[in-house]
């Protein structure tokens, strides 16, 4: 299983003060130089944290892939085109939320997602989409053509109750299994922390973690570089 940092975090730290450091490509190149093995940063319709210049940075300084997190707007598609990550990751987004609150309604946005998707396959860019594991999202990412599907894991992360969290675990395990069955890739993310990854770390259907936050938030105790190992030796057992 891979693991990918996301370094928005560290853009918004450097966004707090309105000057250059901490750079989120510097922190990327040493999340790549501890074992990542891809780049995520979720460039924003109103430029919170990741702006335009790092993805641009980003995309000319690391080694391994880079996966740009996005709405699917005229915009940001626009300028996904002129960077060309390795595979976009389309996610909703909405002005007032603090983080990316629940998956994609493939189905609401049936028509949108497509064109989007088949904008960056005239491009040779994979696309992902960030779903819920919910077995019509995953049929109907694959019908509209995804390469990919990036499954929630937010409302794991935030059960606390162990019985609601072994069952949304299982509806994870199922989704993956689902989602492969069909060709798709699948990765998962989202408020995936140090307590709670070993499970979803040990679902053999996904190909890759996305996590950021958790590992940002580490980083500040022990350094950049020993938080990603930790966090790789978790996955690896």
């Amino acid at each position: 299983m891979r693991l990918a940092i996301n370094i928005d975090h560290i853009a918004t730290l450097r966004n707090a003060r309105g000057g250059s450091e901490p750079d989120p490509a510097g922190a990327a190149r040493i999340c790549e130089a501890a074992g990542a093995s891809g780049i995520v940063c979720h460039l924003r319709e109103d430029r919170r944290h990741i702006r335009d210049a790092d993805v641009h940075s980003l995309r000319q300084s690391i080694k391994g892939k880079l996966d740009l997190e996005m709405g699917a707007t005229d915009e940001i598609i626009r300028i996904a085109l002129e960077i060309a990550p390795d595979f976009v990751t389309l996610v909703p987004e909405h002005r007032r939320e603090l983080t990316t609150e629940d998956g994609l309604d493939v189905r609401a946005n049936k028509r949108q997602l497509e064109g989007a998707i088949k904008t960056f396959h005239q491009h040779n860019i994979p696309v992902s989409l960030f779903i819920n594991p919910i077995r019509e999202q995953i049929d109907l990412a694959r019908e509209i053509g995804s390469d990919m599907i990036e499954i929630h894991t937010g409302e794991y992360a935030d059960a606390h109750d162990r019985h609601k969290q072994n069952e949304l675990l299982k509806q994870i395990q199922l989704g993956a299994t689902h989602a492969k069955s069909l060709g798709l890739g699948v990765n998962a993310g989202h408020g995936i922390d140090y307590s709670n990854v070993a499970p979803i770390a040990a679902i053999t259907e996904i190909d890759e973690l996305s996590i950021g936050y958790a590992v940002i938030v580490r980083s500040i105790f022990v350094g950049l570089d020993h938080a990603v190992r930790e966090m790789l030796a978790l996955v690896a057992r």
